[in-house]
C-alpha cells in the first residue's frame, strides 16, 4: 500500500497519453475537497486561503497524501486526453482516534462511503455514481500495509478493498470495475467531515418525514433544520432512520445532503471573515487525504477553480445498478449489462443513460425525497 504522506507537495503533473480510451485533463485546472460533500467545501475554502504566505505552507503541512501512481504502476486503464476528469471520494469508516465516538470497529479502517465522480469536458456538468458498499465485486491483488501482497479474489465485498490495502487497493478495485482511469482521490474521516461542518456554521435541510436512528444519534422531526456536524454525520450515516434500514436508501440521503452543501457553501461569505475562512481551511485541510497530485495548496486551488461554474443542479447523482446477491441476501451484486451502460457513457464524455437505471435496486428507495 501507498505510504501517507504529510506536507509533501504534489510531483509534477501527469501528463494524457491521447487514444480512444483513457483519461483527460485540460492543462492547468484541477479540484476542489470532500467526504461525502467536503470535496466541494474543501475546494471553496481552499480557494479564499491560496496565496496566504505562511499560511500556505501551514496548510500544506497538515494535508495528507498517498502516491497512487506509484502504488499501482502501469497497470491501469489508459489516460485519455478528453477534457474530462474522474475522482474517486471516498469517507473513511475509520474508529480510530476522535471518531470512536461513533461506534467500535472490530478490524481496521473501511470506506464507509464511496462516490466516482465524472466532471464532463468543459467543467459545467458532473455525474456522480454512488457505490454501495455491500457490493460483491471481484479486487485485484493489492499490496497491504504490511508489505504482503494480499491475492485477487473474485468475490469481495467493495469496502474491504479499503480495509485490506487503504486507497491504492480502492482505486485499483473500482478501475477494474470501470475500466476507468481515476485522476484523482479524495478522502475525508468521520471527525474530520464533523469539525467541517461546525465551521461552516452547519447545513440547512429539510425533511419530510421523522429520521429517528439511535446508532447514529440522529432525531429529526418533519421540517427545516440547520443540522450541526454531529447531526449532518448522523444523517449521511443512518440506515435505520429511514427506508428499509439498507445501505441502498442511506446513499439516497447522502446524495441529497451533497446538493444542500453545494448550495450552502455558495451561499456562504467565506470571503467577507478572514477568522472564519482560516479555521475553515485549516479544518478541511487536516481532514482531507487526497493522491499526491493534488497535495498542495496550490494544486487544490486550481483543481478547485476549475470546477467553480458546478452547482447542485448540474450535479447527476445516481447510484451504480445493483440488485440482490443470490449467494447472500445481505449483499449486492452489480446489474453487468446496466453497469456497463454507466462505464461506457463516462469513458465517452457523456450522460448517463436513464434506461441504465431503471431496474436497479437502488434507483427507487424508501428514502427517496426524505431529505430535500
Amino acid at each position: 500500500m501507498a505510504e501517507e504522506n504529510r506536507g509533501t507537495s504534489a510531483g509534477s503533473h501527469r501528463r494524457r497519453a491521447g487514444g480512444k480510451r483513457g483519461r483527460r485533463r485540460k492543462p492547468a485546472p484541477r479540484r476542489r475537497g470532500w467526504r461525502i460533500a467536503a470535496w466541494t467545501a474543501t475546494g471553496v475554502v481552499l480557494a479564499g486561503g491560496a496565496g496566504a504566505g505562511i499560511l500556505y505552507y501551514k496548510f500544506n503541512g497538515n494535508l495528507s497524501s498517498v502516491d497512487i501512481n506509484a502504488a499501482l504502476g502501469k497497470n491501469r486503464p489508459e489516460n485519455i486526453d478528453n477534457g474530462s476528469q474522474d475522482i474517486l471520494v471516498l469517507g473513511s469508516d475509520s474508529r480510530a482516534g476522535a471518531n470512536s465516538a461513533y461506534g467500535r470497529d472490530e478490524g481496521s479502517s473501511r470506506s464507509d462511503t464511496a462516490m466516482i465522480v465524472h466532471v464532463y469536458a468543459g467543467h459545467k456538468k458532473a455525474s456522480v455514481v454512488s457505490i454501495p458498499r455491500d457490493t460483491i465485486v471481484p479486487r485485484p491483488a493489492c499490496r497491504t500495509s504490511g508489505g504482503k501482497t494480499s491475492p485477487a479474489v473474485k468475490s469481495a465485498q467493495f469496502n474491504e478493498a479499503y480495509t485490506v490495502g487503504g486507497a491504492a487497493c480502492a482505486v485499483a478495485t473500482v478501475e477494474a470495475m470501470t475500466n476507468i482511469r481515476m485522476d484523482h482521490y479524495m478522502e475525508v474521516d468521520f471527525a474530520g467531515f464533523q469539525k467541517l461542518i461546525d465551521k461552516l456554521g452547519g447545513v440547512e435541510v429539510t425533511t419530510t418525514k421523522p429520521i429517528k436512528d439511535k446508532w447514529s444519534h440522529l432525531n429529526l422531526e418533519p421540517g427545516t433544520h440547520t443540522l450541526n456536524g454531529e447531526q449532518s454525520l448522523g444523517l449521511v450515516r443512518t440506515r435505520h432512520g429511514v427506508g428499509d434500514g439498507s445501505d441502498l436508501g442511506r446513499i439516497k440521503l447522502q446524495q441529497a445532503f451533497i446538493k444542500a452543501l453545494l448550495d450552502q457553501v455558495k451561499q456562504i461569505g467565506l470571503f467577507t471573515s478572514p477568522t472564519k475562512l482560516y479555521g475553515i481551511a485549516d479544518t478541511a485541510t487536516k481532514a482531507l487525504t487526497t493522491d499526491r497530485e493534488l497535495a498542495s495548496v496550490d494544486k487544490l486551488y486550481s483543481f478547485a477553480n476549475g470546477l467553480k461554474g458546478i452547482g447542485s443542479g448540474d450535479m447527476h447523482m445516481v447510484t451504480l445498478p445493483v440488485g440482490d446477491d443470490p449467494a447472500d441476501h445481505n449483499r449486492v451484486i452489480p446489474i453487468t449489462e446496466a453497469s456497463s451502460k454507466i462505464w461506457d457513457a463516462l469513458r465517452a464524455d457523456k450522460p448517463i443513460p436513464e434506461d441504465a437505471l431503471k431496474d436497479g435496486a437502488g434507483t427507487k428507495t424508501g428514502a427517496d425525497d426524505v431529505v430535500k
